[in-house]
Parts: structure tokens; sequence; C-alpha cells
């Protein structure tokens, strides 16, 4: 198989059709073998028998629904887990991706890459609501990830498949996946991208997405560096503390015996306490962070590495 296309699909009942016309019509010509899994991620409407409908007329088509609404990236990784395509494409149901930039994603990734994002970058949405947060975000995310790159919220990405095998999603982070890639080696790029305004249904997706992108940022840069090492990020700032703590603590003393302020009536013994206190409380941290990372790894047998290529192991 060439190539998995994953779609998430959430009460997306009248652009159903329309977009395997479109994905057909942007592959005809191409020659490949792939498989288009549509994953019913709940819907309300009709969609799962608009759905099934499609299976039946095409074999390429394969369907998934699950029992209730879990959100995109949950519907996404069902999708991953299922692709046997050598390049998995996922893209939104709601018609804004356009297909026929499929197969330029695809010369992109013959040209060497693991990982293309798409970049909408004439971007068919409002600005206050849609466009400016996700230039903000867009910003902070690649300063925090070190993945630098346009378009982070843009579904349509192409993918080598054992780039995905590496990544678990959760939350959110189905934006995050070039980032996740990049630090097991991917090579990533991006591409600009068409993007159309949408003509049937309504948005899932609004400005109250927000918190949950910075709160998964939040895990995706602690995953970034620290995963495999937590103890460097709380000790650090454990020892750091502990020294603010003493650093206190010898100024009220000073203070008792050169100033002969009292020690209870000084606000620096109170600042000492807690000080001393937050810094064992992030070494302690830090320790038992360390052991829930040895308990991942090893229980699992997953390796705190990657490789791209043996040669001559058998």
């Amino acid at each position: 198989m060439d190539l998995s296309i994953v779609v998430p699909i959430y009460n997306e009942e009248e652009n159903i059709p329309v977009l395997h016309s479109r994905i057909s019509e942007a592959l005809a010509d191409t020659r490949l073998a792939y498989e288009l899994i549509l994953v019913d991620d709940g819907s309300a409407d009709n969609s799962y028998s608009s759905l099934k409908v499609l299976a039946g007329k095409d074999s390429r088509v394969k369907v998934v629904k699950l029992r209730r609404n879990f959100g995109q990236t949950a519907a996404m990784a069902a999708g991953f887990d299922l692709a046997s395509g050598r390049v998995v494409i996922p893209m939104d149901g709601d018609l804004q991706n356009d297909p026929l930039d499929i197969p330029l994603l695809l010369n992109k990734i013959d040209e060497g890459y693991d990982v293309v994002s798409g970049w909408r970058k004439d971007r068919k949405d409002t600005f206050i609501n849609r466009k400016l947060p996700s230039m903000i975000a867009n910003g902070f995310i690649s300063k925090m990830t070190g993945v630098h790159l346009h378009d982070y919220g843009c579904t349509l990405k192409a993918y080598r498949r054992e780039v995905l095998e590496d990544v678990n999603l959760y939350g959110e982070m189905h934006r995050f996946v070039p980032a996740l890639a990049h630090q097991v080696g991917a090579r990533v790029t991006e591409m600009p991208v068409r993007h159309h305004e949408r003509l049937h249904g309504v948005s899932k997706y609004g400005i109250s997405r927000t918190m949950k992108v910075i709160l998964d940022l939040m895990t995706v840069t602690f995953l970034l560096s620290y995963s495999t090492k937590p103890i460097q990020l709380f000790g650090r700032w454990g020892i750091y503390t502990l020294c603010a703590g003493f650093l206190s603590g010898a100024l009220t003393l000073y203070m008792k015996f050169f100033e002969h302020t009292s020690m209870n009536r000084n606000p620096l013994l109170i600042l000492t306490a807690f000080l001393i206190f937050m810094g064992v409380q992030f070494i302690v941290m830090g320790l038992l962070a360390e052991l829930v990372a040895r308990t991942y790894y090893e229980a699992q047998g997953k390796p705190i590495y990657n490789i791209k290529e043996k040669v001559n192991f058998g």
C-alpha cells in the first residue's frame, strides 16, 4: 500500500460524498495503491450511514465508527493505527483542505523528508476568532519546541508511516506530531497548501481550544526536553530554591545578631521556611518523575533512542 488517507468525521453528512469524489479525482492519474480511512467520531447526524454507502461502492474506502465523540486527536490516532500505507496523510472532512495537494505532499516526501506539514498560506477563515489566535499559537509553539512551522494547526500533513509508530497521541496533540517526530530525528519541512471556505455544516473549532493547546504545549515541551531526565528540570529548580532559602535564612540571622531585628517579626523567616520547603518538594518531584520515567520505558521495553537504519544485522 503506497498511501493511507485518514479523515476524522464529525457531523459532516453533506460533505462526505463530495470529499470522496475530490479525493478520487485527485489521485486518479497517480497510479498509487491507496486506502481512504474515514473515522466517524461519534457523529450525531447521518454521517455514518453515508460512510457505509461509500464503503459499499468503493473497496478502497474503509470506515471506522467510534463509540462516542472522543475528539479529533483520538479519531486521528485510530486511523493511524489502522493505516497500512507507507505514507499516511490526515486531512479534515470539511472540504477546506484540497485533495489536489496530496500528490504535491508525496513529491516532497520523495525528496527525503519524513514529515511534510501543510501551510494554509491563504487561509479562508475569520481573522479574530481563527487566524489571529492561530498566528500567536504557531509562533509560541515554534519557539517552545524549536521546530519552526507557520501552521501547526493545519491537519493536512504527510508522514512516513514509521515516524508515526514512535508517536503516541493524547489530548489535542495531533498538531504537535511534527515536533514529536523531530525529537526522534525525523526530517521535517512544510509547504503551502490550498485552503477553501467551508460550504456545509459548522466549524467545530473556536478560540476556546486555545487553553487546551497551551496545556498540551506544556506537556510536549516537557516530553521534548526532559522525558528521560526529569530530575534535570525539577532538581535544578529545587537547588535554586534551596539556595535562595539559605540566603534568606542567612540574611534573617544577620538581621537578628547585627541589627537586633526580632526573628518572629521578620517576614524573611517565613520566606526562608517556604523556599526550603519548596526546594525539597521540587527535588522529591524530580525523583518521583525519574521513577515514573524508568517504569514507563522499562516496563514496555521502550528504548530511549531511535534507530533509523541498520546494516548487516540480519
